[in-house]
């Protein structure tokens, strides 16, 4: 049974909706330096990238900091806060295609920021829990958050206020790649995995369309050297919006179970319109049907027993280029992750101006099966493993010095 909270999802989804749409026509800081005098002030969003598995993922905001400094430790001086009161309760499965849940407006010294921590209330034992998810076609379960609620999870940002101006910044709270099984004791933990975006003008900066409504588990994300810039899940009817996204060129790569890969290349983005990379009646397809290979592993650090906060990262090289990301997981508390990869080629098609345009994605062949794993973690050099899959399931272990 799901919780009490879920009838009101639609209401609650309109409400933020407009809340964001709002912030987007607000006046963005820009420029200033750390000696910059006078006040404005830094507007706080909320969105989320999908979550896979999972019907809610609550979490509830207390707090976000600030400093200037992005190695600055949560007990030094110089931080600026803003008080959720009452702490907000935010279910971020409501948060995709752009919605955006306002948190609140802090004022600052004019300058630039590069840190922002997201402090977390504790689950107290109340109803309805503090943090919670409700795994798909389970029940729901507490989410364990310990240093969300101590130190605040760590968000490096770049951004500026300038005096008698509001910045508006976007936390994007990446769902799924948070949420960590604790190995056998089922036991769910969340290490956050959140990124910050300044807001952009509203008539433009996001690429919206629609891909077939009858795919099953679908995500579109927009893609830049094989970097994820921005992703969500369609809605029932297929339309997705990535929003917020700076003024370039994207990838746009689609991914769905038992599909393979559909890469769009050299997708817009302007200031000046949202660019409809398609249309209802011209949805986008995936790519042919694929078996799914996995590869699986444990993380670790050479003479320790220490776990590194790592996360692996699954990506192709297309034939010329470019690089896409197909997938990418944390490892758990014992430094083991999984990853399912489509074995079959990827398909990709050019981005076409001219709406609607019916794509035809053509097999990549030369690259199927075959992955860069790369295993991250701050602070520590990137380990990279080369797989093909064309076997089937395999495993292989990374050691960071």
């Amino acid at each position: 049974m799901r919780s009490s909270q879920t009838p009101n999802r639609p209401a609650r989804l309109v409400a933020a909706a407009l809340i964001g749409g709002a912030a987007l026509v607000a006046a963005c800081g820009g420029g200033g330096g750390s000696g910059d005098s006078g006040t404005g002030s830094v507007r706080f969003h909320l969105t989320d990238a999908p979550a896979c598995g999972y019907d809610e993922v609550n979490v509830t905001v207390e707090r976000v900091r600030v400093h200037r400094s992005a190695t600055a430790g949560v007990n030094d001086a110089g931080w600026s806060e803003l008080v959720l009161a009452p702490a907000r309760r935010i279910d971020l499965l409501d948060l995709t295609n752009g919605v955006l849940e306002e948190l609140g407006t802090l004022s600052l010294p004019a300058g630039s920021y590069t840190q922002v921590r997201l402090v977390l209330a504790p689950n107290t034992g109340g109803s309805p829990l503090a943090n919670s998810v409700w795994p798909t076609g389970g029940s729901e379960q507490p989410l364990t958050t310990p240093s969300a609620q101590q130190s605040g999870s760590k968000i490096q940002a770049n951004f500026s206020v300038a005096a008698n101006q509001v910045a508006d910044l976007v936390l994007d709270f990446d769902a799924c790649r948070s949420l960590v099984v604790a190995g056998n004791s089922g036991q769910i933990l969340l290490k956050p995995v959140i990124s910050a975006t300044p807001v952009f003008a509203a008539a433009g900066n996001a690429i919206q369309g629609y891909v077939d409504a009858s795919l099953v588990g679908a995500t579109v994300s927009a893609q830049q050297g094989g970097v994820v810039r921005r992703s969500t899940v369609p809605d029932a009817t297929g339309r997705f919006v990535l929003s917020p996204l700076a003024v370039g060129s994207y990838d746009v790569v689609l991914g769905a179970q038992g599909r393979a890969t559909a890469v769009v290349t050299g997708v817009p983005v302007t200031e000046t319109a949202r660019t409809t990379l398609s249309t209802t009646g011209a949805a986008l397809p995936l790519a042919a049907a694929s078996a799914p290979a996995s590869v699986t592993g444990v993380v670790t650090r050479a003479g320790t027993t220490a776990i590194p906060d790592a996360t692996v990262h699954a990506v192709q090289r297309l034939t010329g280029g470019p690089d896409v990301e197909i997938g990418a997981r944390q490892v758990d508390l014992v430094g083991a992750y999984s990853l399912s990869l489509p074995v079959a080629a990827p398909g990709r098609a050019a981005y076409a101006a001219s709406a609607p345009v019916t794509y035809t994605f053509v097999p990549d062949a030369p690259v199927a099966a075959r992955y860069r794993l790369e295993a991250r973690a701050e602070g520590l050099t990137t380990q990279n493993a080369d797989i093909d899959l064309t076997a089937g399931n395999l495993t292989r272990d990374f050691v960071f010095p």
